[in-house]
């Protein structure tokens, strides 16, 4: 059970475990539990002064569209940035999850700024991320740019989820902690232009209007993603689907920006695809380390390529693009949900350890997102409250402290690292590195 008083939970969590900032104390609790907002504090809609949330994805949020009520309809901002307050927070950008029931809330005061309070009390100062001039120009066809090519993580990321649906499709295939395919049929429920292919020439129009009013070269990376595909679409298996826009960017625009792609753990040949393709870094998303609980939350992936052979490949692939420039995500906290996760935040600690350092001893950084237990998936619905806050601290300290045992600095395409500088909004593994220890932009390998 959570404590009543998340403030107590909170401090002393940051008195047990000084060496993680305490800005990335109350940004785990954010990602992992959520936001609430007042109506004073949501974006204005497509033509305020604030970026509105794009969902460029997943929902990230803690409710159905239909019961987001104010949110929903106005819809909140894509990030928020806390600074000040009794912490003294150094300036932090948290991307917004919706939780209604949250002990969090983002108000105005009797002043009329915003902040955020916890328990009922100031603890933040916030900021919010201004509607970037390329989001007021439409496309020849009359598209938005945050629908064909949102930008995250205060600007820094366009990101490209060309196929907007998962061909790992039903309970026997669908990782049981995503919400790709619903947060599909919930958009389109609710009238929302939500393009399930994004066509070559509207990604490349988006991209020109985005160079063209970007003047201060905020944006310097793009990610391609979507779903995963085990058949074809549009005749096109996933390396050349996938590839086949990065060809189109890196033609357009070579190198303006560092290219990646998320996609499945491929053959090698496949791999040399997105390389000669223009792609500069390789995500090949392991979710989670554990053996049993891969082949229960990743059902589709166990059953296409396995959980050795995926390993075998992100290992592969670093012969391709370089050790440094392959980042394979997961999802962290998803140990720990019921029924089947670890029962203790000891057990699960040493079961990611594990998978850290087998990758980190070969050179590969992985990265992590947040679990947002999202309501219409299996995981989600069984466990609302998502994992301990502790978890998610010990988290940052373990991964930080693997890093260090290695010599390895935190992974290229995410910006600057440090409390206070890190950008990268759905974990506070940038946050919690020291300032400097960020690779370089990736080079080609």
């Amino acid at each position: 059970m959570e404590t009543p008083n998340r403030t107590a939970l909170v401090e002393d969590l940051m008195e047990r475990f000084p060496h993680v900032p305490r800005e990335a104390v109350i940004k785990e609790d954010l990602l992992r539990g959520g936001m609430a907002f007042d109506e004073s504090a949501l974006s204005g809609g497509d033509d305020g002064d604030v970026k509105p949330k794009s969902y460029f994805i997943f929902s990230f949020d803690h409710r159905t569209l239909p019961e987001l009520g104010q949110a929903a309809l106005n819809r909140p901002p894509e990030e928020i940035v806390l600074t000040g307050g009794p912490y003294e927070l150094r300036r932090t950008v948290v991307s917004v999850r919706v939780n209604p029931d949250s002990p969090y809330r983002v108000k105005g005061g009797e002043d009329g700024s915003l902040g955020l309070y916890l328990d009922g009390k100031r603890i933040s100062d916030v900021g919010l991320p201004p509607m970037p001039e390329y989001y007021r120009h439409k496309l020849s066809n009359g598209k938005s740019v945050m629908e064909v090519a949102p930008t995250i993580q205060w600007g820094y990321l366009i990101y490209l989820t060309v196929f907007r649906v998962c061909q790992y499709f039903g309970a026997k295939e669908e990782c049981q902690y995503c919400d790709i395919n619903h947060n599909w049929r919930q958009h389109k429920a609710a009238g929302r232009p939500y393009t399930g292919v994004k066509p070559s020439d509207e990604i490349l129009e988006a991209l020109e209007i985005i160079d063209k009013y970007d003047t201060a070269k905020a944006s310097h990376a793009y990610t391609l993603t979507g779903g995963s595909i085990t058949s074809k679409v549009g005749g096109k298996d996933e390396a050349d689907f996938y590839g086949s826009y990065a060809k189109a960017i890196e033609e357009t625009f070579p190198r303006r920006w560092i290219g990646k792609v998320v996609a499945q753990a491929l053959p090698l040949d496949d791999v040399k695809r997105f390389h000669d393709y223009g792609i500069q870094i390789y995500h090949p998303n392991f979710e989670v380390w554990d053996k049993r609980l891969f082949e229960l939350y990743c059902p589709g992936k166990e059953r296409y390529v396995g959980r050795a052979e995926w390993h075998k490949r992100i290992l592969d692939s670093t012969e391709v693009f370089g050790a440094r420039n392959v980042i394979p995500n997961f999802v962290a906290g998803v140990e720990m949900a019921e029924p089947f996760g670890f029962q203790t935040v000891d057990e699960a600690i040493a079961s990611t350890h594990e998978g850290l350092r087998f990758f980190m001893s070969n050179g590969v950084v992985p990265r992590f997102t947040t679990w947002c237990p999202e309501p219409t998936t299996p995981l989600g619905k069984a466990n609302p409250q998502g994992a301990p806050l502790e978890y998610h601290i010990r988290l940052l300290e373990t991964y930080r402290a693997t890093l260090e045992e290695f010599g390895l600095s935190s992974p290229p395409g995410y910006g600057p690292a440090g409390p206070g500088r890190a950008v990268f909004s759905v974990s506070s593994f940038m946050d919690s590195i020291p300032e400097g220890a960020e690779a370089e932009a990736a080079t080609e390998a």
